[in-house]
């Protein structure tokens, strides 16, 4: 007889983090390439909106973080065109300005010591979603990294490019991962750029999913402590870079020259 027929669920979590954990390897790109990749990854997503949305990363000085120029589309971002800025917004390294939007992200980091990659886009179910003001709706496994941790904002303030949009989105935020923007679109927090990455597609699928489910009837609620049990099993660090692996390998099949 197998000797894990024995073990309680508990323990066969325990073996498989373990597993996980001495199998795979940690970071394979610097920080530049992987938000390089992610703006690929995202774009072949469906978060291409035009020149709308951006994407960011804390650099080695806390104060500062790594964007793309504006002007570019998500799948022109390589790791050598994307700009090194400040808190007002001043480029330090690099050709050409940052979105005047990226100003809302400042305050995130600001609040966040915790947030080292903020991922702001307009994709289209989820910016369906937001016409309709509702919150998202976290009613699958596969979904449930966003059980409970995502924030709704019911009132759109306007453009974010001054500061009281940045009070306003970073204060709803609170200390959620995620957050909908009602007439807007979505933002998602990670302290790696991987789990930013795989957590902005997920809440794409998962606000298609919700319009789905909405034409055919009244979306089900899920147990709570089964909610946050799938929350923290498929929330882990080492499986949001595998995740992100696999979809950076995906990506370099078409977008080869993101990294140079």
């Amino acid at each position: 007889m197998p000797d894990t027929l024995n073990l309680s669920k508990s323990e066969l979590v325990a073996r498989a983090l373990e597993q996980m954990n001495t199998e795979f390897s940690d970071d394979l790109w610097t920080t530049r390439q992987k938000l390089a990749l992610t703006c690929r990854i995202l774009f072949d997503g469906g978060h291409d909106s035009g020149l709308a949305g951006q994407i960011t990363a804390r650099a080695d000085d806390k104060n500062t973080y790594y964007t793309q120029p504006f002007g570019h589309g998500f799948d022109e971002i390589t790791h050598s065109n994307l700009l090194h800025v400040d808190q007002d917004l001043k480029t330090l390294d690099g050709k050409g300005m940052p979105n005047p939007a990226n100003r809302f992200h400042t305050w995130i980091y600001r609040a966040r010591p915790d947030v080292n990659c903020i991922i702001h886009t307009h994709p289209l179910n989820v910016a369906s979603l937001s016409m309709i003001e509702v919150p998202l709706e976290v009613s699958h496994m596969d979904l449930c990294p966003l059980y409970d941790d995502c924030a709704f904002l019911k009132d759109w303030p306007g453009v974010p490019v001054g500061n009281e949009e940045g009070e306003i989105i970073s204060a709803a935020l609170g200390d959620k991962r995620a957050i909908l923007l009602s007439h807007h679109g979505m933002l998602v927090t990670g302290k790696t750029v991987e789990e930013a990455c795989v957590l902005a597609l997920l809440m794409e699928r998962a606000a298609k999913m919700q319009l789905t489910a909405m034409s055919a009837g009244s979306i089900k609620p899920i147990k709570p402590e089964l909610g946050k049990e799938a929350h923290d099993w498929i929330s882990k660090p080492k499986r949001d870079t595998v995740t992100f692996s696999y979809y950076a390998r995906r990506a370099l099949r078409t977008h080869q020259d993101c990294l140079d």
